[in-house]
């Protein structure tokens, strides 16, 4: 049996510390997403230091006018926040699309951030996988495919980030508050993520002794706005694709969208060429249709999902349609 030790310090700082100091240390919070992975030996720390009881589990507004969410409130608690349903709608739909409702009750938004990007094969200890083991190989090139990326992927690895309330946090542009040994600072979420290039082991741009403390979310930019979750049946999978969207109409002219998709990509996936296509144009079929070809230019599938392109395709054409008809209602999604 191999020995694990285990820490619960008084506060963050000493948290970071006691991480810092033993190099087989990692962060322990719900656990929804290590636990599983202790289980079955993919995960091997030597020391679990619990940081799931410290106050980080505030909903606060900030300054600016928008939200600080601390690391540790859960997922059914942001989803359901006034503050939320109210100015940010597409968070409360990409949370309510994740898991199961037991797992949200004890999934935090940290964990959530920081849950690995994996597929079936980074499970399988009896398989080659360079995330699991750098070097070993990719058993998913040549394997099963359904689930796996078709932007930003590398002959590393082809898996995709499997959360949804990432997806929506990118869209709106949401920064990461991060404390280290050297003190606190913010990362903005499209800087937080990797794509796997050569180090798919690695899935974010933190050190190993850097925790989350926190995300700040800048003020609403407009209520029309949602969250679309395609996967294979209603409850408890990941995405095949999603798309987090928002769109501001002014004079018949699109004047402004942060548009962000799921299940496709490494890391949640900005889609800034689609947002530049979309800009300045009038809504429409044509249009919308453009918009999703200048971001998937550069899609490429494998044996097993190319639907996948077509089917982000559809869904973003049928998610612009319904946040352009609300404007032309005069209601919010």
């Amino acid at each position: 049996m191999r020995p694990l030790r285990y820490e619960r310090p008084a506060d963050a700082a000493t948290a970071v510390a006691t991480v810092h100091d033993n190099p087989d240390a990692v962060f322990l919070a719900s656990g929804t997403n290590l636990v599983d992975h202790l289980k079955i030996g993919v995960a091997t720390p030597g020391m679990l230091v619990d940081i799931s009881h410290l106050p980080l589990d505030s909903v606060e507004s900030t300054a600016d006018g928008g939200l600080r969410i601390g690391a540790n409130v859960r997922n059914s608690t942001l989803a359901v926040h006034p503050d939320v349903r109210r100015n940010y709608p597409m968070l409360t739909r990409a949370l309510l699309s994740g898991a199961s409702p037991q797992l949200r009750n004890a999934a935090t938004t940290g964990g959530n951030l920081l849950q690995r990007t994996r597929c079936v094969y980074f499970r399988d200890v009896s398989t080659p996988c360079n995330k699991r083991e750098p070097g070993s190989g990719c058993s998913a090139l040549g394997g099963y495919t359904r689930y796996h990326a078709v932007l930003g992927a590398s002959e590393d690895c082809v898996a995709t980030h499997p959360s949804d309330m990432a997806v929506a946090m990118l869209a709106l542009d949401a920064e990461v508050l991060v404390l280290g040994p050297d003190g606190e600072c913010t990362v903005p979420l499209e800087e937080f993520y990797r794509l796997p290039g050569d180090r798919p082991d690695l899935d974010t741009t933190l050190d190993r002794d850097e925790l989350v403390v926190g995300v700040h979310l800048p003020p609403p930019q407009t209520t029309v706005a949602t969250y679309r979750k395609v996967r294979d049946r209603a409850s408890y999978a990941f995405a095949l694709v999603s798309v987090a969207a928002e769109l501001t109409v002014s004079g018949g002219t699109i004047t402004g969208c942060r548009i962000a998709f799921g299940g496709v990509a490494h890391r949640p996936w900005r889609a800034h060429r689609t947002e530049a296509a979309l800009l300045g144009e009038r809504p429409g079929e044509d249009l919308f249709a453009r918009a999703a070809d200048a971001e998937l230019v550069d899609a490429r599938a494998l044996d097993g999902n190319a639907f996948k392109i077509p089917l982000l395709r559809r869904t973003l054409a049928a998610v612009l349609r319904d946040l352009a008809g609300f404007h032309d209602e005069g209601v919010s999604a």
